[in-house]
């Protein structure tokens, strides 16, 4: 008798759980429901990234150097990353003659663990702990169906699309959960959201890359972390050449984004702390659109606007194949003269 009391209560007591999440899950709904339709016609305030260190990979050219330059007018330290550093170089020294910030260039292939370690520990150690990371860089084949691209270019891709996000993450997050203060920023692609044809291999990391973002934007919140903020962005086509001659089928409803009024809109969402940006606004359209349509009629719906043939007349740009025995890092001063350039051996 007293263990069955003791079951009855332990079961009222759960029942009593179950019925506080439930109301909690209606009154979450109702609040984020409201705030989601005020923030259609209210945004919220811009914060100030005024001094803070921000790491943008793939910063030598494209969305990555446009996004480095918007932040860094807006008074952010910069530090960036590419794999070429002769490009990186002339960034860094564009960036220094216009902008009156602290500007560091540090050649680091991102696939390679040990090297974003590395270089890693340098940044800590020359600029400081990095508040804003935006894991930018990113390559694509396209050339090839699945079974015929080459297996080395599968690897790089998925190293370099989000197996180095784990690494970036390893190095500059522990820092942010400490001050509770921090930025993780996700650049992805439509093909995140969207399976496209002959990108098999892109689209799986940009899931994946999407998908670990968000996992970790939920570590953050169970940990009481709501300091360190997410911002996840998917871009249909940008007109850089990393998808250098993709057509669109639709260019009223998916246009191919002029590259700088998609970095404006990015920092924008940065600043804004938006958890998730997609760019142009139809593909919140195309995802309402995907969460409950059959199966079928999805395949007819990426066929009809462009999925199926967007690689048809693909050219992009070769994957580049440079010798990493001398990595570089460089540091303008505050009158744009390089203070002291080192180079190191792997």
């Amino acid at each position: 008798m007293h263990n069955q009391l003791i079951q009855c209560f332990e079961g009222f007591l759960l029942n009593l759980c179950y019925i506080k999440e439930f109301f909690e899950l209606i009154i979450g709904a109702i609040f984020y429901l409201f705030e989601a339709l005020v923030r259609l016609f209210i945004q919220p305030p811009r914060k100030d990234v005024e001094g803070e260190i921000v790491l943008v990979t793939g910063a030598a050219n494209g969305i990555g150097k446009l996004i480095a330059k918007e932040l860094g007018r807006r008074g952010a330290a910069l530090v960036l990353w590419d794999v070429d550093w002769e490009a990186l170089d002339e960034t860094a020294k564009e960036l220094r003659q216009i902008l009156d910030i602290r500007v560091y260039a540090y050649a680091c292939d991102c696939s390679r663990r040990t090297e974003v370690y590395k270089v890693a520990d340098m940044v800590k150690r020359e600029v400081g702990d990095v508040s804003i990371l935006v894991n930018n860089a990113g390559v694509v084949t396209g050339k090839y169906t699945f079974t015929e691209a080459p297996d080395n270019l599968v690897d790089r891709t998925l190293r370099v699309n989000v197996a180095a996000h784990f690494w970036t993450y390893k190095a500059f997050l522990p820092a942010m959960m400490s001050r509770n203060h921090g930025h993780l920023v996700c650049v992805a692609c439509h093909g995140g959201l969207f399976a496209m044809n002959g990108l098999a291999d892109y689209c799986a990391s940009k899931f994946a890359a999407v998908g670990f973002a968000e996992s970790i934007a939920l570590e953050m919140l169970v940990l009481k972390k709501e300091g360190v903020k997410t911002t996840i962005v998917c871009p249909y086509l940008i007109n850089t050449t990393m998808f250098g001659g993709c057509q669109t089928k639709w260019p009223s409803f998916l246009p191919i984004m002029d590259k700088r009024d998609a970095a404006k809109m990015i920092v924008d969402a940065i600043l804004r702390e938006k958890m998730y940006l997609l760019l142009p606004s139809s593909l919140y359209f195309l995802m309402a659109l995907k969460s409950f349509m059959p199966a079928k009629l999805g395949i007819i719906l990426v066929n009809f606007f462009g999925g199926l043939d967007l690689m048809d007349r693909f050219r992009g740009v070769p994957v580049p194949i440079l010798p990493y025995k001398k990595p570089l890092r460089q540091r303008y001063d505050s009158i744009g003269e390089p203070q002291n350039a080192i180079v190191y051996h792997n």
